[in-house]
């Protein structure tokens, strides 16, 4: 089986939040051994899949 290929990050998406949320979304990332970045990114993917598919279509 062949090696998949990783796709280069490019690009940056900032946003704003409450310091609070952020504090405590970065301290559950780490409890469960991944990075917050990662998560961000695993939603995305999945928001978009769910998008693509029709699941927001009333």
């Amino acid at each position: 089986m062949a090696k998949k290929e990783k796709k280069k990050k490019n690009a940056q998406l900032v946003l704003r939040l409450n310091k609070e949320l952020r504090d405590r979304f970065v301290e559950a990332c780490q409890d469960l051994d991944t990075s917050a970045a990662r998560e961000v990114r695993r939603f995305i993917k999945k928001f978009l899949k769910s998008y693509e598919n029709g699941e927001f279509d009333d």
